[in-house]
């Protein structure tokens, strides 16, 4: 016979609460253990074989677990899958509660996960796929160095500022870059300068070079539909998207890459 059981956890860095629940319809639902485990998904595994024999082993389970997204993010996700073992996040703001129960334990919130999960109470979040997290590493890294780059400016309008120097018109254009090269200091003054102007021209580079290669990727198979279907749903028309170039296509990756586990799901 072919049995189903869901087994809710209420995962924390120092425990995971475990409850194995057998739906019923039209009756009480099975709960044959809510016990408390030290973390690790082989502890989890351990139960399951545990909770087969208890049951017997002569017949099919068909067994999910799962868990509130929270600070385990995605790894023990992530480790049940690759042994085997069907689970799912849950975004906690669309599990349905029992109302008037203020009182909360592990124990109980492990009870509501396996419930949620038989009847489909609750929304799973959206699992990144490995493109999905390589492009948002790549989009990180991006960011650190525009960041660099805005440190690297503020430091020599600084540096100018300490010693008299103020530019009137619109800053980091091409006539305030100009400036910038015409300046007369004195020899350690000039080479401290230049020394941040070399900064500031290599950390443009390599921002420019990142923009160009995330609207080569932002143009692949998949990636394009994505986008296209993400600009559609922020109203972004096709002469706009050409008005902000590369600056659209980072803004609809981050959309696309950096979903909240809590608030967006599958």
């Amino acid at each position: 016979m072919k049995r189903i059981l869901k087994i809710g956890m209420d995962v924390h860095s120092t425990n995971y609460t475990l409850c194995a629940m057998e739906p019923v319809i039209g009756a009480e639902d099975r709960v044959f253990a809510n016990i408390q485990v030290t973390p690790g998904y082989k502890n989890i595994l351990m139960f399951i074989e545990n909770l087969k024999m208890k049951l017997g082993l002569e017949d099919t389970y068909d067994i999910e677990c799962g868990y509130e997204a929270g600070c385990l993010g995605y790894s023990l996700y992530n480790q049940l899958m690759a042994a085997g073992v069907k689970c799912v996040i849950l975004a906690p703001t669309t599990m349905l509660t029992q109302q008037g129960q203020r009182i909360k334990t592990d124990a109980r919130d492990a009870h509501m996960i396996a419930q949620c999960l038989s009847y489909g109470g609750y929304h799973p979040v959206y699992i990144p796929t490995e493109e999905d997290d390589s492009v948002k590493e790549y989009l990180r890294m991006r960011d650190d160095h525009k960041k660099a780059l805005k440190k690297v400016k503020q430091q020599i309008n600084a540096f100018c500022l300490r010693h008299g120097y103020h530019y009137d018109g619109t800053k980091w254009t091409f006539a305030h870059l100009k400036w910038l090269k015409k300046l007369e200091l004195s020899p350690l003054y000039q080479e401290t300068l230049d020394e941040y102007m070399a900064t500031y021209d290599e950390q443009s580079a390599k921002v420019e070079r990142f923009d160009a290669r995330i609207e080569e990727i932002s143009s692949q198979e998949g990636m394009k539909d994505q986008l296209y279907q993400i600009k559609m749903e922020l109203g972004i028309s096709g002469e706009f998207t050409e008005a902000l170039g590369t600056k659209s296509t980072i803004y609809c990756c981050l959309i696309l890459t950096r979903k909240n586990p809590v608030c967006n799901y599958a």
